[in-house]
């Protein structure tokens, strides 16, 4: 290996453990700071525009305002209580304790990093932000407003906090050794299965799938996935916590699956339907993104390769499945694109993060089969909290918010139905 992969890139607050020190590293300060305004970048404009394209211009409007509501309140319920929920003190390693309740106690330096810990809040906030907001490609077009922001709120303190805490907080998964270097497993598993259930609970759209709905603006859907193509840098090179070369192969191993990913779209495309779209251009590089995000510190650039046409194939097939196979109508792909490829990600990690395919190298006690059992008990286990807290999370809100709009407001259109405004004055 090359100097530039011989040093094994760790999630910071996981296994990163550098020389106690209460003075933060400059240079790794400003990576962090820059990388939070690039993965909350990917929320805001970059998830509205890339979900918004995808569906009919009646509920353009809708789906930018979900976001940004989402992101607002998921924003303040981090700084209040989900922080100290995420990344509080160990005890039982299952939810961290209240020490930073309202962001009090913060240290002068996050404890094991060399960056201060209101940086650290910064950027797990901006993850904390677009995770919820992964699942509004699931209800498009049908759910009501009201429930999406009770929703959304719950859901980040009852089933990403907690997850977040086993993973990357020093909780149980972690103590088991799973690996998951910025968010296959955190991120694109819960938002995946907890989408999938939403969209079961919510029923299909009015008409689907006899009625062709088809996306009114693809070239907003490219715009968007461009930008979070961009965003995905600081998403999983911001993942290091230092602004070091463990962050440029993440990067690096980033930008090569999204690529592969991309092409290997287009190609089957091409070969089953006779043409390369746009939308099939934006979504395999979205599927290469969501597969290599749990490996991109710890494989290298040969195995992202891999991973990222493997992503491009499993994915594709599974938008299928779910959609012809179950009949389930999950608008926007979330689960077979995010949740099929993170799962995915978490699991080749296993095999690709071994020295021999250019890998950083098990931990010690570890080796290809430990390591594979351990990533397949973490997504198991994050897939049934998940999938159990969304039901009665979703259930249980729907007593006092229903799910879903009326059928005259679904056939308006929630831009009007909704929100009483319209997203384009075409008169």
């Amino acid at each position: 290996m090359t100097a530039i992969w011989a040093t094994a890139p760790l999630h910071a607050q996981q296994v990163f453990d550098p020389a106690v020190t209460d003075v933060a590293n400059s240079g790794d300060t400003a990576w962090i700071l820059t990388s939070s305004a690039l993965v909350l970048l990917m929320t805001l404009p970059g998830l509205a525009l890339f979900y918004g394209g995808l569906v009919r211009s009646k509920n353009f409007l809708s789906v930018l305002i979900q976001c940004m509501a989402v992101a607002g309140v998921c924003s303040v319920l981090w700084i209040i209580v989900g922080y100290t929920l995420a990344f509080g003190g160990v005890s039982h390693g299952f939810l961290g304790d209240g020490f930073n309740l309202m962001l009090n106690n913060l240290g002068n330096v996050r404890e094991g990093t060399t960056i201060p810990e209101s940086s650290f809040v910064m950027f797990q906030m901006t993850f904390a932000v677009i995770t919820p907001a992964l699942m509004i490609g699931a209800w498009v077009e049908r759910a009501r407003f009201g429930w999406v922001i009770a929703f959304s709120a719950l859901w980040l303190l009852i089933v990403y906090a907690p997850v977040t805490h086993w993973v990357w907080g020093g909780g149980w998964l972690s103590n088991l050794g799973v690996l998951d270097f910025a968010g296959g497993i955190v991120v694109h598993t819960t938002a995946g299965v907890s989408a999938l259930v939403v969209a079961i609970m919510l029923g299909k759209r009015m008409g689907w799938p006899k009625t062709l709905m088809l996306p009114h603006s693809p070239a907003l859907t490219v715009v968007g996935a461009a930008m979070l193509w961009v965003g995905w840098f600081g998403f999983n090179g911001g993942s290091a916590l230092t602004a070091t070369d463990d962050a440029s192969s993440a990067i690096i191993n980033t930008h090569i699956a999204a690529s592969m990913a991309a092409v290997t779209w287009i190609l089957i495309e091409k070969l089953k339907v006779g043409k390369s779209t746009a939308i099939g251009v934006a979504t395999g590089a979205i599927a290469g993104l969501a597969t290599i995000t749990p490996a991109a510190g710890f494989v290298g650039p040969g195995a992202s390769i891999i991973i990222g046409a493997a992503a491009a194939v499993v994915c594709f097939f599974a938008v299928s499945l779910v959609k012809n196979g179950f009949k389930i109508d999950d608008s926007l792909d979330v689960f077979a694109v995010h949740g099929v490829g993170g799962i995915l990600g978490s699991l080749l990690l296993a095999l690709f993060i071994a020295e021999g395919f250019g890998g950083t190298g098990y931990d010690e006690g570890m080796a290809f089969g430990s390591q594979f059992v351990a990533q397949l008990i973490g997504v198991g286990a994050v897939a049934i909290w998940s999938a159990v807290a969304t039901a009665i999370l979703g259930l249980g809100i729907s007593f006092i918010l229903p799910m879903r709009v009326s059928e005259d407001d679904e056939r308006d259109g929630l831009d009007i139905s909704n929100h009483g405004e319209r997203a384009w004055d075409l008169d």
